[in-house]
């Protein structure tokens, strides 16, 4: 992997940081997943100590994911840029979007050189997938990239992805303006697919996650109802509007409020310029 996309000889060994907590690898544990260090596990442990609901909320975030993939697959949009991808989990979006479609084309983009080395074997293994290693911090950087306008025509709609990924961005980073900027470069018709973590449901959330995510790549931010809904700013929220992930059209019952009550992730799906 290299910076420009999925091509060239891969990442050094030192090139991947050991020594400090990584997000993805985090929630790559949360899930249950193996492709994750001592470092990570025991920084994730840290935080689940405190909040044991951790886990099944992931579980449900993930779940949302996939089902907002699949509506705004469903609904006729043929492309998606997935920013904060994590450590590949499958069904991954491209496995879950082309099942609608083959023909839907996806961008992958993480800033963690681990993601990247899944990347050609478990993301971009057919034509209609790209990745990108680039930070959500740079919103202009991931515009410009040639990999992402291989495959990405800005004149048709685009689903933008930020799953589980603004909370790792602080305030004084301008979390709003990250999302704009994205928003600006998507014609009408687009769709904003986003999730975010709370302390709504978890009064220690705050408290536990600065511990956990203290030495991190990224520190976590929990935010509010009230402050999660305004990055759908320019959108019109689908039904039922910004929910519990769990409530956002769910497969099957609706969670039961002790269910709910294990999620700490607000979620909601918005389209540019209406229906």
């Amino acid at each position: 992997m290299t910076e420009q996309g999925t091509g060239g000889g891969g990442f050094a060994a030192e090139e991947i940081d050991t020594s400090r907590p990584h997000p993805a690898r985090m929630y790559d544990y949360y899930l249950g997943g193996w492709d994750n260090y001592e470092v990570d596990r025991a920084a994730a442990e840290r935080f689940i100590e405190v909040i044991p609901d951790v886990r099944p909320g992931a579980r449900a975030n993930r779940d949302f994911l996939l089902r907002a993939v699949r509506k705004v697959v469903q609904s006729g949009v043929r492309q998606i840029i997935d920013i904060g991808t994590g450590i590949p989990t499958s069904p991954n979006t491209h496995e879950v979007a082309q099942e609608v479609d083959p023909d839907v084309r996806v961008v992958y983009v993480d800033n963690d050189p681990i993601v990247a080395t899944h990347a050609g074997a478990k993301l971009t293994n057919n034509g209609n997938a790209g990745f990108l290693l680039a930070d959500v911090r740079e919103p202009e950087k991931i515009l410009a990239h040639p990999e992402l306008r291989r495959l990405i025509d800005f004149d048709q709609p685009v689903a933008l992805l930020l799953v589980a990924i603004l909370h790792f961005i602080t305030d004084e980073e301008n979390p709003a303006g990250i999302v704009a900027t994205l928003a600006e470069a998507l014609p009408e018709g687009s769709c904003l697919v986003l999730s975010h973590g709370t302390t709504d449901f978890h009064s220690e959330a705050a408290r536990a996650a600065a511990d956990a995510y203290k030495n991190a790549t990224a520190t976590v931010t929990l935010r509010t109802y009230a402050d999660v809904v305004p990055f759908f700013d320019g959108f019109e929220l689908l039904d039922p509007g910004v929910v519990q992930v769990p409530l956002w059209h769910p497969d099957g019952e609706p969670p039961t409020p002790a269910e709910l009550a294990k999620v700490g992730f607000y979620g909601g799906v918005g389209i540019k310029g209406g229906r």
